[in-house]
């Protein structure tokens, strides 16, 4: 799609400089080595159920999503794989614990890339030696994932805890067992529930290796907590250039998974924005119930195909400065509120019509958009 290019800003001046890894390609997504960070999550479906699988990939995909990943703790999973992974609009990775025969069907299924989890896959490093033919030969790469909840028994003993050392040394030895026989298409992934123990893992396994890292705070929480804690931990390292690919792992729908990463990115330069909405908090100067205008316009421009920033305002204190500076706005008071478009008022609207007249303003903008090659100007 066209981009308005009218207030959205390019990304700003000090967008983080990547930390330099080793590229991988999970199909056609390039991962590590300077690539665009990409968002992923996982479906919640029963992954025989194929149908309801293909369903919620359509839908995370049209949400933002990079690459999938499924659960294959059966038989009947595996047996989905191939159909799932030719149907897939996304590259697919199989999730792989316990069963080490899994990650041989994952591959023969014809999937992107395959997790493993050490920790509890059953004499995991008697099978390196084959899964790393076998993933040779298929040039499917392999994540290697350490969760705190299932750390290896010897590493718990070892460190007392799961560490931000217990999770670096446990990943490390996996890819030192890969590295052997010549493997290293590899992605790490250290987590913990705890931000700053899973910042300070991901920091020293940085320092300690050059393999991409995906990033995730597991079993972060509901909506509203998980994805604080998840925008607190990522946004730390993401700053500093550490991951290269990343899950916000809340307990929601995989949708809201995948927004909230796409927004953690774009926050910091590192995705294009779509919408924003720029809103003030509320306070006594307030005419208007902001909360539920502010969620009246998210609703309405919800999948907007042009990348907007709307100003939502109750006052005169920041609203009409705020309003000029998005591609619309619209500053409220006395049951009114002035429309702003491109940094001008272009109407005055009684409360009930604000949307509508948002809405014709934001379809106006996108028919006078330039089309592709042409230049596309931004405003200051």
């Amino acid at each position: 799609m066209t981009a308005i290019g009218v207030g959205l800003p390019a990304p700003p001046p000090r967008t983080p400089v990547r930390r330099p890894t080793r590229q991988l390609h999970v199909g056609d997504v390039p991962v590590g080595g300077g690539a665009p960070v990409s968002v992923q999550t996982m479906t919640t479906t029963n992954t025989a159920d194929i149908e309801a699988t293909l369903q919620q990939i359509a839908e995370v995909t049209a949400a933002g999503c990079d690459i999938v990943r499924l659960a294959v703790p059966s038989r009947d999973d595996a047996a989905a794989l191939p159909s799932i992974v030719k149907q897939s609009p996304i590259p697919v990775i199989a999730d792989i614990h316990f069963q080490p025969r899994y990650v041989f069907a994952a591959i023969d299924a014809g999937c992107a890339a395959v997790r493993v989890n050490p920790g509890n896959i059953k004499k995991f490093d008697d099978r390196v030696a084959g899964i790393a033919k076998a993933a040779a030969a298929a040039g499917v790469p392999i994540r290697i994932g350490v969760n705190a909840g299932s750390l290896d028994p010897r590493l718990l003993a070892k460190h007392g805890t799961a560490t931000p050392e217990a999770l670096v040394e446990s990943a490390l030895w996996e890819c030192s067992l890969f590295e052997e026989h010549g493997f290293h298409d590899i992605k790490i992934a250290v987590k913990h529930h705890d931000p700053l123990t899973m910042i300070a893992a991901n920091r020293l396994l940085a320092q300690r290796c050059d393999y991409p890292l995906h990033l995730g705070v597991t079993e972060a929480g509901p909506a509203f907590q998980g994805s604080i804690k998840s925008a607190v931990a990522m946004g730390v390292l993401l700053a500093e250039g550490i991951g290269d690919t990343l899950r916000v792992s809340l307990s929601a729908d995989p949708v809201e998974q995948v927004k909230a990463g796409c927004h953690i990115l774009a926050s910091l330069g590192l995705r294009p924005r779509k919408l924003e909405i720029v809103s003030c908090p509320g306070c006594g100067r307030l005419q208007v119930d902001i909360h539920k205008l502010a969620a009246q316009v998210e609703a309405a421009f919800d999948g907007f195909p042009h990348p907007l920033r709307i100003a939502v305002m109750g006052c005169v204190v920041n609203g009409p400065g705020e309003s000029r500076e998005a591609d619309l706005g619209v500053s409220c008071g006395n049951g009114k509120g002035q429309i702003f478009a491109r940094g001008q008022v272009v109407a005055t609207a009684p409360e009930h019509q604000i949307i509508d007249r948002l809405l014709e303003e934001a379809l106006r903008l996108a028919d006078e958009a330039p089309g592709d090659g042409e230049e596309r100007g931004s405003a200051p």
